[in-house]
């Protein structure tokens, strides 16, 4: 008898582990989804960059995601999408930072249908550097792999985002992130959208903040494979004021830049220049610093960090 109830304990505690239900899909009691045209949007991405993922990671051989532009992503959703590929990624930013405000903050916009949903991890960074995310939790089965044309549901999904069908977006709350001194919560500068491959197969795989496998639909393997992002709406942004305190370390001219840029330095200090998924490209020793030679580097957006001590500063550098 008591082998039994033991082994009743063990199985109720396994029930109980995947027994808690999350937000549903928009029209439902309870659910979050927010329609775009809700008026507690008060801005939209402003510059989208993505590093594209291949249409079926397990197989390169059939090359890249490709449907769409960077730019589809700028502004409200409007139906045009960037496809981000397997465990591809786009950096978004904004004119104005975003803060940790009352309840949610931005949201996260998909082009799906609720019978296929397509999925993607969210971070955040405000100095383009050091991005930090939400808990997620997938509470979606993971014995049998959800197929091509068979999606997730809402309701198994938290953090996560394309829980929602086109044209409602996903909301986070940047309160639920842990505080780091690295994350100043209310000056959130850019988000990282990376696409959850969906495949159960460990080497591939996508996992949530416990450790569970995210089962979605795979593969996917099409020139629109993977996340397909339509917009980010903002809820609670920074208001700008003119005392406002900020650090003035470093000026640079012209921005935009080709091949030379003018610094201006305050004392002595370390530089170095990042592209926008963080990756270092350049770094200069400290020193007294008049130009920087950015001849080599591509067209595109940059983040220059000057260090003097303890004290950082980072800005936006464009090279045309």
């Amino acid at each position: 008898m008591r082998r039994i109830i033991f082994l009743t304990s063990l199985l109720l505690i396994g029930l109980n582990s995947y027994s808690q239900l999350y937000p549903p899909i928009n029209g439902q009691i309870g659910s979050t989804a927010i329609h775009k045209n809700n008026s507690s949007f008060v801005a939209w991405a402003t510059e989208v960059q993505v590093n594209r993922g291949y249409k079926k990671i397990s197989d390169p051989t059939l090359g890249y995601a490709s449907t769409g532009e960077s730019s589809n992503a700028i502004g409200m959703p409007n139906g045009a999408i960037v496809s981000l590929g397997d465990r591809g990624e786009a950096i978004i930013t904004f004119d104005v930072p975003i803060i940790d405000g009352n309840g949610f903050d931005f949201a996260v916009f998909e082009n799906g249908s609720i019978s296929y949903l397509e999925l993607a991890i969210v971070t955040v960074s405000s100095d383009g550097v050091n991005y930090f995310g939400f808990q997620t939790h997938s509470q979606t089965q993971t014995n049998t792999q959800i197929g091509t044309f068979e999606t997730p549901h809402a309701e198994y999904l938290n953090n996560i985002a394309g829980k929602y069908e086109g044209n409602y977006g996903t909301p986070f709350d940047l309160n639920e992130i842990p505080n780091n001194p690295l994350l100043d919560k209310n000056n959130i500068t850019h988000i990282k959208i990376t696409d959850v491959v969906g495949s159960i197969e460990a080497q591939y795989a996508t996992y949530d903040s416990f450790g569970n496998v995210i089962n979605d639909s795979y593969p996917t393997a099409f020139q629109s494979g993977g996340f397909d992002l339509d917009a980010v709406g903002v809820i609670n942004q920074k208001t700008l004021g003119l005392n406002e305190s900020n650090l003035h370390l470093f000026s640079i001219y012209p921005n935009p830049a080709t091949n030379t840029i003018f610094i201006k330095l305050e004392e002595q200090a370390a530089i170095v220049i990042y592209d926008l998924y963080g990756r270092k490209i350049k770094s200069y020793p400290k020193g007294n610093y008049t130009t920087v030679d950015i001849s080599n580097l591509p067209s595109g957006s940059y983040l220059i960090e000057v260090l003097i001590d303890d004290k950082r500063e980072i800005k936006k550098m464009i090279i045309q």
